[in-house]
């Protein structure tokens, strides 16, 4: 029997991994499209007066067995995928999408729900049926549903052919990111490396049953190596491989998937009436409109690039002053210098740290900052199915004992793996018509640095943040709280996403929150005082070139997303064009960011890659009210998880925010975190 059509015989009901074949996803995915156009038809043909509870409730209540089955299905392809996987995707993409789109363009679907929106007595639903009544409607309404044939059908080719083309995007990076190694023979190349690294790449060239070392484009691998080899060939090699991905004159070159990406997107909005496929885009997001994505960027940039402009003398100066007058300073070197000056200004450098951030002890510190700011508490589990024995699982408890949720914990990089961290759910949250609440079951995925033969797995402080944020997602869908699961979580404006997360990577380089955790491996001795203090010391090093890089991309992605033609040109030098603003050093011909910018060409981000820098001017000034109360404030803790974290898309995130800070956000306190001192309000 297939299990994802059976009740799960296992802890929480969490997916029976191990017990699933392809064919029983395909089946379950098949049949689980059968069930809901069931439901649609049973919708349609209700003789029952439209009403919010038989329309819009049963709408959304509709397609459970195709959710449940996809929603694992499509997680594997991230994060365990095969190329058998890979191909069954590329069959069941375009069904996929053809099934949505059949239902978006249902007139007879629509009429009933449209009854609804005109005619429902608002007055007697809550604020969170509303969204959920509006959400319908705006969702049939902006995919189309309205238009004649012909321009639905155009629509519905956009949306088979987009479903492939960003298969084939990832899979394409993927397969290029795993295909280059830089093997190391002769151990004079690893001058400059610390332990950690050279033990990593030993490590992993044994697994490739080599001789000697290897490195990879892998994070772990990588950053490590551009931050510490004194062999600038080395250097240059890793920086273009990493900067090449998928521009090479070969199959997985993604110049002509990211060009029709681009262009469908365009087809699509102007279809639908809008100039540009931002403006369809920000309709819907806290920004509203690309004119304020721009002002923000612009405000950024004049805030920052004074202040960025002096960062990268000083690195020039430094590079200089270490290898001659003549030195001229390239990409592959920045990593190598900035570390220097680093050392030079603040003595500390992320090797110091990582004998104090072992991978337990910082899964124990953010598991216990948790329980100090909310009160919950983490139970492993080794009895729950998982899809790789890597996975740790945990069972989330409130401070009164009450099961929240089942945590997937899956932290180091393999080939069947995407690079980067994310959080997302094997099963979201939502309450059933009986009122029992349905528990969320959530997934962290990072490439965190491997142990080694010798070494537990060993962090910097960048790998503890990134754990923080992703971590800060988990919580989100830990502490979901809604009625309908469309609107429970993170299922808020892409733009709000990122808050939860951004503001837990402000206890990344808070002195209170590493003195709990930050312990070595070896002699158990606490991080010192001194070490701790020069590390917040270091926290703004080099961060209006970062603010300026987060910008760059942001530019780019609104670039492409703005375009009213089609696509014309060269891709490499169109972003060159398009960041120019906050562009403050040369980039290297023949280097490709678009063809690897997975956020905006198939991640969800496109024309939204500028939440990142919207949400940091919430998260810090949300992390103000923190500060202000003392970081482990329970009162302000809970006053998030109200008014914030529990609340997911229930209501709009700015009238969230509001009840939460008071008032609406200013660009303030993120200059002020930054220790920005040139701006003129």
């Amino acid at each position: 029997m297939n299990k994802i059509l059976q009740k799960y015989d296992t802890p929480h009901e969490t997916f029976p991994f191990g017990e699933v074949s392809l064919g029983d996803y395909e089946e379950a995915i098949m049949q689980g499209m059968t069930d809901e156009d069931k439901e649609i038809e049973a919708i349609v043909n209700n003789p029952d007066e439209p009403d919010f509870r038989n329309t819009i409730v049963a709408l959304e209540c509709a397609g459970d067995l195709l959710g449940k089955a996809t929603e694992v299905f499509f997680n594997l392809l991230s994060c365990s995928t095969t190329d058998e996987m890979d191909e069954l995707s590329e069959k069941l993409s375009p069904i996929l999408s053809d099934h949505a789109t059949r239902i978006c363009f249902n007139k007879r679907l629509f009429e009933r729900v449209r009854y609804v929106y005109e005619h429902a007595d608002r007055s007697s639903l809550t604020p969170e049926d509303l969204m959920l009544l509006d959400d319908t409607y705006k969702g049939f309404t902006r995919s189309g549903v309205n238009l004649p044939e012909d321009r639905q059908e155009r629509l519905r080719e956009i949306s088979n052919e987009m479903s492939l083309l960003d298969l084939k995007f990832s899979q394409n990076k993927l397969k290029e990111t795993n295909d280059f190694i830089l093997h190391i023979t002769d151990e004079e190349d690893l001058a400059g490396l610390p332990e950690s690294a050279v033990d990593a790449a030993r490590t992993e060239a044994r697994k490739r049953k080599k001789e000697g070392w290897v490195f990879t484009l892998h994070s772990p691998s990588l950053s490590p190596f551009m931050t510490y080899s004194s062999r600038r060939e080395l250097r240059r090699q890793m920086y273009m491989a990493s900067n090449t991905i998928c521009f090479h004159d070969n199959k997985r070159n993604n110049t002509t998937i990211v060009k029709r990406i681009v262009d469908l997107c365009r087809e699509e909005a102007q279809i639908l009436g809008y100039d540009n496929y931002a403006d369809f885009v920000l309709e819907e997001r806290m920004a509203g409109n690309k004119e304020n994505v721009y002002r923000l960027f612009s405000q950024l940039i004049t805030a920052y690039k004074p202040t960025a402009l002096k960062e990268q003398e000083a690195l020039k100066a430094m590079a200089r002053e270490l290898e001659g007058e003549d030195f001229e300073l390239k990409p592959w070197d920045k990593g190598y210098y900035s570390n220097k000056l680093k050392e030079r200004l603040y003595d500390i450098n992320s090797e110091m740290l990582r004998p104090y951030l072992e991978l337990s002890k910082v899964k124990q510190g953010i598991f216990g900052l948790a329980t100090r700011l909310y009160g919950i508490s983490f139970v492993k589990r080794d009895d729950i199915p998982v899809y790789n024995e890597e996975v740790d699982t945990y069972e989330v408890f409130d401070e009164d004992g009450r099961y929240l949720a089942v945590l997937y914990c899956d932290f180091h990089p393999r080939e069947d793996k995407k690079s980067g961290a994310w959080m997302t759910t094997f099963k979201g949250q939502w309450k059933e018509e009986d009122g029992t609440d349905s528990r969320p079951h959530v997934s962290l995925v990072m490439n965190l640095t491997r142990p080694t033969e010798d070494k537990p797995s060993l962090l910097t402080l960048g790998e503890v943040e990134t754990f923080l944020h992703e971590f800060g997602h988990a919580l989100h869908e830990i502490f979901a709280d809604g009625t309908y699961g469309e609107l429970s979580g993170s299922n808020v404006d892409w733009d709000f996403v990122e808050l939860p997360s951004q503001l837990m990577e402000n206890f990344s380089v808070e002195k209170d929150f590493l003195s709990t955790f930050a312990r070595h491996y070896k002699t158990d001795e606490p991080l010192p005082d001194a070490l701790i203090d020069r590390v917040v010391a270091s926290k703004n090093f080099n961060i209006a070139t970062d603010c300026l890089s987060q910008v760059r991309y942001g530019l780019l992605d609104m670039a492409f997303y703005t375009l009213e033609h089609e696509f014309e040109g060269d891709i490499e030098a169109f972003e060159q064009e398009a960041w120019k603003d906050a562009q403050i050093t040369e980039t290297t011909s023949g280097t490709c960011m678009s063809v690897q910018f997975s956020h905006i060409m198939a991640g969800g981000y496109a024309a939204g890659y500028y939440s990142y820098k919207w949400a940091e001017v919430l998260d810090a000034d949300a992390f103000s009210v923190f500060r202000h109360n003392g970081i482990f404030d329970r009162a302000t803790a809970q006053r998030f998880r109200d008014c914030i974290l529990s609340k997911g898309g229930t209501e709009k995130p700015m009238t969230l925010y509001k009840r939460f800070r008071g008032c609406e956000p200013t660009i303030d306190a993120l200059l002020e975190r930054n220790g920005i001192h040139n701006h003129k309000s």
